[in-house]
C-alpha cells in the first residue's frame, strides 16, 4: 500500500500570491493554442459553378441575377466565412511559470497537495490506485496525478479511472492543476518536478 510522505514545500514555488488574471490569460492562451485552426469556407472565386446568367435579364419580373455563385444564391460562397488560421497567443516562459506557480500555492494552502511514496507495488492494478487515492480524501474528487518519467506502474494503473488525470513531471501545467480538486505527486515525480521548478526560479533571479 501506498503511504503519504510529509514533505516541506519551497515558499518560492508553493507559497507565492495567486495572480487571478495572470492565471486567466494563461489559461486563455493555452486553450487557443489546443484549437487546430482549420475551420474553412469556400468565397466566391472557389464554388464551383456556370457561369451563365440564370435567366435573362428582363422581361421575367424577377430581381436581376448576374451568376449562381454569388453568396446570395443557395450553394453559393460564403462571405467573411471562416478561413485556417492560428490561434497560438505569444506567453513567456516565465509568465507561464509564475501562473503554475500561483495555481499551485492556493492547492498548497488548502490542504489539496499530496505527496506519496508510489500510488501502487510490484503489479498494475486500478483497483490499488483507486483504493490509495481514496485514503487520501475520500470520493468523488478529480485527482491529477504527477508521476514520473519512468513510471509506467503508476501509469497503467490510473489510466482508467475516469476521475484521474495523469501527468508527467514536465507536463505539469496551469489549465490542469486548476481544473483538478487535488494533486498527488508521487515522490520520484515531485522530486523531479521540483527540480526543474527550482531550476527556472532560480533563471528568473538572474
Amino acid at each position: 500500500m501506498s503511504s503519504k510522505v510529509s514533505v516541506d514545500f519551497p515558499a518560492e514555488i508553493f507559497g507565492v500570491e495567486t495572480n487571478s488574471a495572470l492565471i486567466h490569460q494563461v489559461v486563455v492562451a493555452q486553450q487557443a493554442a489546443a484549437r487546430q485552426g482549420t475551420h474553412k469556407t469556400k468565397t466566391r472565386s472557389e464554388r464551383s459553378g456556370t457561369t451563365a446568367k440564370p435567366f435573362r435579364q428582363k422581361g421575367t419580373g424577377r430581381a436581376r441575377q448576374g451568376s449562381m455563385i454569388a453568396p446570395h444564391m443557395i450553394g453559393g460562397g460564403v462571405v467573411h466565412g471562416p478561413q485556417p488560421r492560428n490561434y497560438a497567443q505569444r506567453t513567456p516562459k516565465k509568465m507561464k511559470a509564475a501562473a503554475l506557480r500561483g495555481v499551485l500555492s492556493d492547492r498548497a494552502r488548502h490542504g489539496r497537495i499530496h505527496v506519496v511514496d508510489v500510488l501502487v507495488t510490484e503489479n498494475a492494478s486500478t483497483k490499488a490506485a483507486k483504493e490509495a487515492l481514496a485514503a487520501l480524501g475520500g470520493r468523488n474528487r478529480n485527482w491529477l496525478v504527477i508521476i514520473d518519467r519512468s513510471d509506467d506502474l503508476t501509469a497503467l494503473s490510473v489510466r482508467n479511472l475516469p476521475e484521474v488525470h495523469a501527468l508527467y513531471a514536465d507536463q505539469l501545467n496551469t489549465y490542469d492543476v486548476l481544473v483538478s480538486d487535488d494533486v498527488v505527486f508521487t515522490q520520484a515525480g515531485y522530486e523531479s518536478f521540483l527540480a526543474k521548478a527550482q531550476g527556472s526560479t532560480k533563471e528568473e533571479a538572474e
